[in-house]
């Protein structure tokens, strides 16, 4: 039987910094109340010549070099992302070219938890027997897509970029995963115009509808919840006790969720892996980002079981164990 285990990671971050005493000459905030609430003192920025294309190929190059391939053993590609380039062509089309390879290349958006679903997607891929590579590239710029004058959610996000290769393997790599959503809840996060149902417009502009929409008390409440749940029932699938996993890598969304995730797991604080602090939330990328620090510092180490965990706009949730 193919089996399908994470080889690599690597990230990267823009290098401008954007600190909390930075957004209290843009908005009414103060970096003590910044926080105090999510736990974030700075979040990187990208640049007018950065996108997620090109994020996500300076992430792919890492992961590469960590791996010791080249890009043309990359076989298929996908791209996790809440903030393409453009419409289409796919992201995942732009950093395939990049890397100046011809291959299946797509772009998979689930809020958040995308990287989980994307990671869920080439499992089964490689799995089926069908491919022996795949990279699968997280990447943001959030930055673009705030509404610089509501302190509600410019504050919490930053741009960057992860990348994972997965190959095929002879024990199991990836051991257990668990998917989950309700759209019926979509209405308390998104961005609510700019696609067909809302097109840019002068009056979308007017009405400022160009930004994130977050209710994030109620939130806060779903996510604690469901990223405890998710994380409960990949346990059970995968036959652990909470002790056994080395390193607990939530999403880096606000500290008082992780903190509540990780309350209610009995996860020890020494195990749980935080970043929140240096980058903000940066969506898809932020597991993969923390991932690769985990590794640049030595503190990951080949043989230890990883629990991730992450839920965002959708409302989607997703949770997976691997051993590194």
């Amino acid at each position: 039987m193919a089996y399908a285990k994470i080889v690599s990671v690597g990230s990267y971050t823009p290098i401008s910094v954007l600190t909390n005493y930075d957004l209290e000459r843009i908005v009414e905030t103060s970096d003590e109340w910044i926080t105090e609430r999510s736990g974030i003192k700075e979040r990187r920025i990208a640049n007018k010549d950065e996108t997620s294309s090109i994020m996500g190929y300076k992430a792919s190059l890492k992961a590469l070099k960590r791996a010791n391939m080249e890009p043309k053993d990359i076989e298929f590609i996908i791209c996790a992302t809440n903030t393409p380039d453009m419409p289409f062509p796919a992201t995942g089309c732009l950093i395939a070219s990049l890397l100046n390879i011809k291959v299946p290349c797509f772009d998979l958006e689930a809020g958040c938890p995308g990287i989980i679903y994307a990671l869920e997607m080439a499992r089964g891929l490689i799995e089926s027997g069908i491919y022996n590579n795949i990279l699968v590239v997280s990447s943001e710029t959030l930055s673009r897509y705030m509404d610089w004058t509501d302190r509600t959610t410019c504050v919490l996000f930053g741009d960057g970029a992860s990348a994972f290769i997965l190959s095929r393997g002879n024990e199991p790599g990836i051991i257990s995963s668990y998917l989950g959503g309700d759209g019926s809840l979509g209405d308390l996060l998104k961005f609510p115009s700019c696609g067909s149902k809302e097109p840019a417009s002068i009056y979308t502009l007017k009405s400022k509808s160009h930004g994130v929409r977050m209710q994030g008390r109620e939130v806060f409440r779903y996510a604690v919840s469901y990223m405890a749940d998710a994380c409960l029932k990949v346990l059970e699938k995968s036959e652990l006790n909470p002790d056994e996993i080395d390193w607990f890598i939530p999403h880096q969304a606000n500290i008082r969720i992780i903190e509540a995730t990780a309350e209610k797991l009995n996860v020890p604080r020494d195990k749980v892996y935080i970043n929140i602090h240096k980058y903000g939330n940066t969506s898809v990328a932020s597991i993969g980002i923390a991932i690769d620090e985990l590794l640049d510092s030595g503190l990951l180490k080949r043989g230890q079981n990883v629990l991730i965990v992450s839920f965002g706009a959708g409302f989607t949730w997703g949770a997976m164990i691997f051993k590194y």
